[in-house]
């Protein structure tokens, strides 16, 4: 059973549609279905924007911690895995989506879910009573690399800082001022505003638009890194005496910081 509905709209824009009730927890599944349909968008010629939202009240709650992410699996070979790869996996494909993504976030934003949001390129938001925020230090959840990333790339150093560390859920009437939306629409023009400016961001050319997004990508691992060979030291030869280093220039006596800290000839302490 899918967790995602797509729907092809007007001039090329295709709506993709979190569909996990009550809340759109974010599971393992619910990621491969997003990431799938990322991938069709991307090879389907006559798709040139994308907007994604998700259905009821929650636009997501982020990760479902209860049952949908194991943070205690273990791999065939014992060692720890990572259960944020499917995370990782699915917002890089955002970052790497070539056409114009449009975000519409009707509902609560929570953690991973307001991450999802932060992935796409243009957020617009609806004047409602619903809260958005990246609580994750309050409850003791981990936070992921990638999401890091996506976080520092969409928002000032204030405005993570304040979402982050102060851990809050905000009334959405704040989401403009915390940068999580472009702006904030009431509901009778919501909807036309986000097509007609996905269907704006869609006439673009492909190429110059795909070129002109943030590239990101992340670190390759030590194992993966090719290590850089130090070129060996000149080794003085056998039997003779080191090299001895050049003396150190002398220190200037009259320095700035000598006579700031210096204390004036004949004016020792009492």
């Amino acid at each position: 059973m899918t967790t995602l509905r797509s729907e092809d709209r007007e001039a090329g824009v295709r709506l993709l549609t979190l569909d996990r009730p009550p809340a759109n927890a974010i599971t393992p599944a619910l990621l491969n279905d997003l990431s799938g349909a990322l991938d069709a968008a991307r090879d389907d010629d006559t798709v040139r924007a994308v907007v994604f939202t998700g259905e009821g009240r929650f636009f997501s709650a982020g990760l479902d911690l209860r049952g949908g992410i194991d943070f205690q699996a273990l791999s065939s070979t014992g060692a720890p895995s990572d259960p944020f790869l499917p995370l990782r996996d699915c917002l890089l494909n955002f970052l790497r989506f070539p056409k114009p993504t449009v975000a519409i976030v009707r509902g609560h934003a929570i953690a991973g879910g307001l991450i999802l949001l932060l992935a796409c390129d243009y957020r617009l938001g609806l004047e409602g009573d619903y809260r958005i925020g990246l609580n994750e230090v309050a409850i003791g959840a981990s936070f992921p690399k990638a999401a890091f990333e996506i976080v520092r790339l969409r928002l000032t150093h204030q405005q993570a800082s304040e979402l982050l560390l102060g851990a809050a859920l905000y009334p959405a009437g704040q989401a403009a001022r915390l940068g999580v939306v472009d702006e904030l629409l009431p509901a009778d023009s919501i909807d036309e505003t986000v097509f007609r400016r996905a269907t704006r961001l869609g006439s673009f050319p492909r190429d110059a638009y795909a070129h002109t997004k943030p590239p990101w990508s992340p670190k390759p691992s030590p194992a993966s890194s090719p290590r850089r060979l130090r070129r060996p030291s000149a080794q003085p030869p056998s039997g003779s005496a080191p090299r001895a280093s050049p003396p150190a220039p002398p220190r200037p006596r009259n320095s700035a910081a000598e006579s700031c800290h210096s204390e004036p000839a004949g004016q020792g302490n009492s």
